[in-house]
């Protein structure tokens, strides 16, 4: 734990005014334990003092309810924090900036409405503050992007926790295969306690994968690198021979301030390691190191002089041991907030935890996009990843939108956990079936594919007619199902924007060339050529088989049943037949492609296959001859009837405008 707030720890020694009256010698030690940076400590005593004091010394007890409430802030207590304040608050606490902290506190709390008020109190004084107006948006944008989380999936990593703090994932080795973080936990029963956290000194640890992909049980590292004092935060250069970390010695009467220290390999084992010489003095605090993927920066937080306030986010760029000067990433990243803890991802995006810019509560993360212009584009990564609580730390697994972060959220005690994050591929399929218009399967019949993405695939169909073809999410598709001796068919197709899993069914049926086709759902009034409206869906599609195949010609013929006339029923049929030639003349087919034939009762149909597996009293082969129908019961007539009376159409050329 204490590693992730030393650059709080170290940055915020800021000695605040003392009053005029007299104080006990315990309430003292108190502000000299703050002073030194010792806020568990500090709090305990404060806690002490308070109880003490009497309710009529109004001024004192808001003085150590206020201070008392920072140093529980600053160890990350909120719970304690929030309560102090409160009393700060019912003591008439001078200074307003108690109602800029009520409103953080409320806030990682989840109490958005109560952490408004707070704020707005704060904006009556200072109506400009930027920590405030971001506080007030951040309240406004959490619950929207609690209720619309994105598609991360997160999951809390108890295979690496423990019953104390760990932070500061970073994931290395060729294939991402080893992590290594901070903790404080320890096999030390008597392990001193920090009187700056109230926990153990941190750690460097790591864990590694076996040859099946598998996280194996976290080690701490034995090597030099690991000290009685505070590691962690480590990154990595791009060799993964040198090692860059947070580290913080004790200085019994002086202030605890954070280095950067770099550790070489050797041997499989890390060296101790050294301080490295980014600042000449030894105040200005520096932590969280990360080395950009080319190993020609490093990026980290700091509270140098020309900041934005609070911690900022510096880098400075790495030749050999030597560094360049120190750059601020100015205020498209840095705010009056505390940035802290970045991972440079590519040379341009960078990922960083802040409490300046708006977001859920404490620390949220964020990513930051550079331009070709150098301006950064900052976005918060929203829910599940951010929490109310502090979310920071994040490391990927290369170019995976997989990888770990540190959070303490559903934690009451405020401690740090590590959480694996991974964004779920999305998958878009188009599958379907490629019959003929018996619904049988197709030998040897292909699907292409041509994509505005710039796919271009001819898939061969399955021996049983199916096929399955990957896509991508909001792109246009054109397909077309073909195959010998049948006409061709296509459709369009324009996958859906979401962002979630899609399976789209497009089923093909073909006509064969050789043979009539039955055109389904023709209708005509009762005894007239007159087209019914339930025909336009039938016969439209009729006109986009003939515009997919733009080089056939065919006969539509028309046919009746066994009642009426041979002649009548021949009239009947060919203007039934020009009905529908005239449609598909209407519909932008040229004349010429199109011929009509009225059969009346003289071409009875032959069952196929599906009609008799569809009708249990026919076979295969059966011609509906008048004998054959009135051979039949009643019921069955009709329906015998009902299948003469049909409109069929047939090739009669496949090279029409060819020559």
């Amino acid at each position: 734990m204490r590693t992730r707030f030393t650059i709080y720890i170290c940055l915020t020694l800021s000695l605040i005014g003392l009053l005029a009256s007299c104080r006990s010698a315990k309430l003292s030690d108190a502000e000299e334990k703050q002073r030194i940076g010792e806020y568990y400590e500090a709090a305990a005593i404060y806690r002490k003092v308070y109880t003490k004091t009497s309710p009529k010394k109004r001024d004192l007890r808001g003085y150590i309810a206020y201070r008392m409430a920072d140093c529980n802030r600053l160890i990350n207590n909120t719970g304690k924090a929030t309560n102090a304040y409160m009393n700060a608050i019912r003591y008439d606490y001078p200074d307003s900036l108690v109602y800029l902290r009520m409103g953080q506190m409320l806030q990682k709390s989840g109490r958005y409405a109560e952490a408004i008020k707070h704020y707005d109190t704060y904006l009556e004084n200072d109506p400009s503050n930027l920590l405030a107006i971001n506080g007030i948006l951040g309240c406004e944008l959490a619950p929207k992007w609690k209720k619309n989380p994105t598609r991360y999936e997160v999951r809390r990593m108890d295979k690496f926790n423990s019953r104390r703090g760990e932070f500061g994932p970073m994931l290395t080795g060729e294939n991402y295969n080893q992590l290594y973080f901070t903790s404080s936990r320890t096999k030390d029963k008597d392990a001193k306690v920090s009187a700056i956290t109230g926990q153990n000194n941190n750690n460097l640890f790591v864990v590694k994968q076996n040859e099946k992909g598998e996280w194996l049980a976290p080690e701490e590292l034995e090597d030099e690198v690991n000290t009685e004092y505070d590691e962690g935060t480590p990154s990595f250069s791009p060799d993964g021979n040198t090692m860059y970390y947070t580290y913080c010695a004790q200085d019994p009467e002086g202030h605890r301030t954070a280095e950067i220290y770099i550790s070489s390999r050797s041997s499989a084992a890390w060296g101790k390691g050294s301080r490295a010489m980014i600042v000449k003095d030894s105040v200005t605090a520096l932590g969280h190191p990360s080395i950009s993927p080319d190993g020609k920066y490093i990026y980290f937080a700091s509270d140098a002089v020309g900041g934005s306030g609070g911690k900022d986010i510096f880098r400075a760029r790495l030749a050999g041991n030597d560094f360049g000067p120190m750059e601020n990433l100015g205020e498209e990243i840095n705010t009056p907030g505390d940035e802290v803890f970045p991972y440079v991802r590519d040379s341009v995006t960078l990922y960083f935890a802040s409490n300046g810019h708006p977001g859920m509560g404490g620390l949220d993360l964020f990513k930051a996009t550079q331009d070709s212009t150098g301006h950064w584009k900052v976005e918060n990564l929203g829910a599940p990843i951010n929490s109310m609580a502090d979310d920071f730390g994040i490391t990927f697994a290369g170019k995976a939108e997989k990888g770990f972060f540190s959070s303490n959220r559903n934690d009451a005690r405020g401690y740090d956990h590590l959480y694996s994050f991974e964004l779920p591929t999305i998958t878009i399929f188009i599958e379907g079936i490629v019959n003929d218009v018996d619904e049988y399967p197709i030998e040897d019949a292909t699907v292409r594919i041509v994509g505005k993405d710039g796919l271009n695939v001819k898939v061969p169909v399955k021996k049983d007619g199916t096929y399955r073809v990957e896509l991508e999410r909001d792109i246009r598709y054109v397909m077309m199902a073909s195959a010998r001796g049948y006409l061709n068919q296509n459709f369009e197709l324009h996958t859906g924007p979401e962002e979630k899993n899609e399976t789209y069914i497009v089923d093909f049926f073909l006509s064969p060339i050789s043979k009539p086709v039955v055109i389904e759902n023709i209708f005509y009034d009762f005894d007239k050529a007159t087209l019914r409206p339930e025909s336009k869906k039938a016969l439209d599609e009729m006109i986009k088989m003939l515009n997919d195949n733009p080089n056939v010609t065919i006969e539509l013929g028309a046919h009746t049943d066994r009642k009426g006339t041979d002649q009548y029923n021949e009239r009947l049929a060919q203007r039934r037949a020009q009905s529908v030639v005239d449609y598909l003349i209407a519909g932008g087919i040229a004349q010429d492609r199109l011929e009509a034939k009225g059969y009346g009762e003289s071409v009875p149909k032959t069952i196929n296959k599906r009609m008799a597996k569809q009708f249990d009293f026919l076979k295969e082969g059966d011609v509906l001859t008048e004998e054959f129908i009135e051979a039949l019961p009643p019921e069955q007539q009709e329906i015998a009837d009902q299948i003469n009376r049909r409109t069929e159409f047939k090739v009669l050329r496949t090279n029409y405008n060819l020559f």
